[in-house]
């Protein structure tokens, strides 16, 4: 029997990964990769990858962190300050994440990558997908289009989240969503 794929499945927050990992996890062997420059303040990039950690111990998966860049994330928000959630500067945070989840990928040799923010239905999978696609054609690395929030999927995550007692923050990550 074959080795199945490898997939880098970039994560937001413990919560957020739980249904995404368990919806394709019978098709890759699958590493989480937590790079979420846009978090702020730092205490709450923290108290969410404390999270991750606790994930990846109880389920054994390979978790990857990110270096925090939350200068190149303001650089990427530059002029889009005033947008409304979900507006420009989200589609700018996405392309951010993703292109560098999809080169930590290619780096690494994994054969696809993903996001598991699909799975929130505040994101527009649409958007995330052309994130995804742009990533994905400038590393030369597939990517995994998946609406993870699809077959209540947004549900199960958070009915697993609540059962392991994880911290679930209010807002997205960055300084303008958390107003």
């Amino acid at each position: 029997m074959a080795d199945k794929p490898k997939l880098l499945m970039h994560a937001c927050c413990a919560t957020c990964v739980l249904h995404p990992y368990t919806a394709a996890k019978k098709d890759y062997n699958i590493s989480i990769y937590y790079y979420n420059p846009n978090i702020s303040p730092k205490k709450e990039y923290e108290k969410r990858l404390e999270g991750m950690r606790t994930v990846s111990s109880k389920f054994s998966i390979p978790l990857i962190i990110g270096k925090y860049q939350k200068q190149k994330w303001d650089r990427a928000a530059v002029g889009l300050e005033d947008e409304p959630e979900g507006g420009k500067r989200c589609i700018a945070c996405f392309k951010l994440r993703l292109f560098e989840t999809a080169g930590m990928a290619a780096r690494l040799g994994f054969d696809k990558f993903c996001t598991t923010l699909s799975v929130s239905p505040h994101k527009d999978v649409n958007a995330l997908n052309l994130a995804g696609e742009q990533a994905s054609a400038y590393f030369n690395i597939g990517f995994l289009k998946y609406d993870f929030k699809k077959k209540d999927g947004f549900q199960k995550t958070m009915i697993m989240s609540k059962q392991l007692a994880l911290y679930r923050q209010n807002y997205c990550g960055c300084i303008y969503s958390r107003k």
